[in-house]
């Protein structure tokens, strides 16, 4: 029960901080995350635990080589906040989507009409994409749940490649234009870039890898198929006006965040946080469910809450290696690397792609990849075009969601179909960095015109 009042005095306090800067939050964040650290320590499980060992170690080791002040080591620890933060926060806008029954819409639409694999394959591309602008990793789950009715009938290493390669694609291509993603803020916050800079070109990117996935598998995908579920009862006008609703809900919090962003100037991710909360309250009341929220969403929150121990236990330990690994100068021929490719633009891109390609397959969440990798470019930041290496960080972060054997969206569709997740990563793999060297592409491009 620790979990549900240290992490989000944590946050609160990170939250009061940006506004308020006093020494007295700094220390206050610094004993409070050494608490959830030693707390999430004893929940953290599997590759989380080990990694968070592995961070907090070798940046305690750090920080002792440093010869810092011992009391500085409270202050090495709010790299990730803003990334806990809205861990802390997603399961408001989760349990509107819920509430409002939208997900359950979506899923009668999956398979409506649907006459062989390859219709299935688009159907349930767009629905899962929809609903992973929501639900997130949630969506992993509850799609293979609903695909499962009428996959069952398919030869099983089909259906396990119809899952791999039509969920994790969906999910990762939603992720990229996402403004709830936390890689995309982190990216926006990095360059300095708005989203409205930004979003006409990630979706033109999104678009053409979709229609290219979609015309490899007309391909892949012919069977025909016999359905097993019937949703006669649900009509086709109450679905869209679902559809409607998610997508109008979606432009008030891109509308409201970016205006926040200007307004307060404290990042897009931070703009995020402190309006999800709000925004998903007064939407409940708007479609008329605002006691089922409530009702629904508290249970749901603590219980989330109480599952954030895996993420507080490995970020807040890779916030104290990051920051001293920045300190020590150990990564210095890397960013020298950075530096001396500065020059040529399309190297420099194809650099970045490749640190993330390597990093995703030692064990580093891309979080903390991108983290690291924005200390590294830290000196030559502002020489570089900022939309164009926007696009870069968001596409080369995002692809390990559909390849990377430590991503959490690839470890539970591992689980969900029992299949070794470094089989699912290599599935994906040719198609991931198909979709690298497009973005890259096009951001050089870019970069040329500006």
């Amino acid at each position: 029960m620790l979990m549900i009042f240290i992490y989000p005095l944590l946050v609160a306090l990170y939250i009061v901080s940006r506004f308020i800067d006093i020494p007295f939050f700094s220390y206050s964040i610094g004993i409070i995350a050494l608490i959830a650290l030693f707390i999430s320590f004893f929940h953290a499980k599997g590759l989380y635990l080990i990694s968070g060992i592995c961070f907090f170690a070798i940046g305690f080791l750090l920080f002792i080589q440093s010869e810092l002040a011992w009391y500085e080591l409270l202050f090495q620890f709010e790299t990730m906040l803003g990334v806990l933060s809205l861990f802390l926060v997603l399961p408001f806008i989760n349990s509107l989507i819920r509430v409002g029954h939208y997900d359950k819409n979506l899923s009668v639409l999956l398979e409506r009409g649907v006459t062989n694999l390859n219709n299935l394959y688009k159907r349930s591309f767009l629905v899962s994409h929809l609903l992973g602008l929501f639900l997130n990793i949630a969506t992993i789950p509850l799609l293979v749940k609903t695909l499962n009715n009428t996959l069952h009938q398919l030869p099983k290493k089909t259906a396990d490649k119809f899952y791999t390669q039509n969920l994790l694609r969906a999910y990762a291509l939603c992720l990229t234009w996402s403004p709830m993603e936390v890689m995309v803020s982190q990216s926006l916050d990095i360059t300095g870039t708005s989203y409205f800079q930004i979003f006409p070109v990630i979706i033109s990117i999104v678009l053409i890898a979709i229609l290219s996935d979609w015309i490899l598998s007309a391909f892949k995908f012919k069977e025909p198929l016999v359905l097993t579920t019937s949703h006669s009862t649900v009509s086709n006008k109450k679905i869209y006006k679902k559809i409607r609703e998610m997508l109008l809900l979606l432009l008030i919090l891109i509308l409201s965040v970016s205006f926040t962003q200007y307004i307060l100037d404290k990042g897009y991710l931070f703009s995020i946080i402190i309006l999800i909360i709000p925004i998903s309250i007064g939407w409940a009341f708007i479609i008329g469910k605002f006691k089922r929220y409530f009702k629904v969403t508290i249970p749901h929150w603590k219980e989330r809450t109480r599952g954030l121990s895996n993420y507080f236990f490995m970020f807040l330990s890779a916030g104290l290696f990051v920051e001293m690994l920045s300190i020590s100068g150990h990564l210095a021929f890397l960013q020298n690397a950075f530096i001396a490719t500065s020059d040529n633009t399309l190297l420099f891109f194809l650099m970045i792609g490749a640190y993330f390609l390597i990093t995703s397959f030692i064990g580093f969440h891309p979080l903390v990849s991108i983290t690291l990798v924005a200390q590294l470019l830290g000196p030559i930041i502002a020489d570089i075009p900022n939309v164009s290496l926007t696009i870069v960080l968001i596409a080369c972060s995002l692809s390990t969601v559909m390849y990377s054997p430590y991503n959490l969206s690839v470890s539970i569709l591992s689980e969900q179909i029992k299949i070794n997740p470094y089989r699912l990563g290599l599935w994906n793999l040719p198609y991931a960095i198909f979709y690298m060297l497009l973005s890259i592409s096009v951001a050089y491009l870019i970069s040329l015109l500006s």
